[in-house]
């Protein structure tokens, strides 16, 4: 590790936006920590980081003892941490509310929300205590932590719920120089966006295709918000597919 090099936790980096984002944030000069449930797709991200050093750890986030190891290993490796990218999400079957399993909203709520905290927590234990202290973490709203989509229940509860663990991570954080942003996303391509690309549920309940855009540019835009001076924040940033209907919608 170089002296200028900074350290970084991306999860959910194997696939999507979490692998876009490590690897521009690894083409900036940045050692990127990758975590995600699946090894095979963490190698697959890490072979296309070539400008500075990757460490792949498989991690369940919805498991406090998971996230704990991979913060201990990024402890043991680099010494401290510079950035926590909270990206790590999943979605629920599309489907009436009253037809969702209790084990379908605990799904999404234990990986969009409790593993978000699980690894706030963790990343505020090391910021606090190293020196310089502080740091940096941004997490992975979306558009549905402004408005839902049809039939979105758990999604767009554990978003909006995000969007409050980012306002009292950043206020809480200001004492000790960690600052908190969150950058809410529409349309990146991804597994997810797959039925949209082909025609999803709009809520005058037609249904449409809908336009998306590189999670290229969403790296790019993590870059930006990860380079600023920490006593310099972006709470919100909203990037987005330019055709897409959430502006007028609803």
């Amino acid at each position: 590790m170089t002296k200028k090099s900074k350290i970084a936790i991306v999860t959910g980096a194997g696939t999507g936006i979490g692998k876009a984002v490590a690897i521009a944030l690894n083409g900036d000069g940045w050692n990127v920590i990758l975590a995600g449930r699946r090894e095979k797709n963490l190698a697959e991200t890490a072979a296309l980081c070539t400008m500075s050093e990757v460490l792949a750890i498989p991690t369940d986030v919805k498991d406090p003892r998971s996230v704990k190891n991979l913060f201990d290993q990024t402890l043991k490796a680099y010494g401290r941490l510079d950035l926590l990218f909270n990206n790590a999400g999943v979605s629920a079957p599309v489907k009436p509310m009253e037809e969702l399993t209790i084990e379908e909203w605990k799904n999404v709520i234990d990986t969009n929300l409790n593993g978000v905290f699980f690894c706030t927590q963790e990343a505020f234990r090391i910021m606090k205590s190293q020196d310089p202290m502080g740091g940096r973490i941004i997490n992975n709203g979306s558009l549905s932590a402004h408005v839902p989509r049809p039939l979105s229940a758990p999604y767009t509860a554990s978003k909006h719920a995000v969007t409050g663990l980012t306002r009292s991570t950043s206020l809480d954080g200001r004492a000790y120089n960690i600052a908190c942003g969150q950058i809410d996303i529409g349309n990146s391509q991804s597994e997810m966006t797959k039925k949209i690309e082909k025609g999803t549920l709009q809520a005058d309940g037609s249904y449409k295709t809908e336009p998306t855009m590189r999670p290229e540019d969403v790296g790019r835009s993590i870059v930006y918000m990860a380079g600023l001076p920490l006593n310099t924040n972006v709470p919100f940033l909203t990037i987005m597919a330019n055709q897409m209907p959430y502006i007028g919608r609803g």
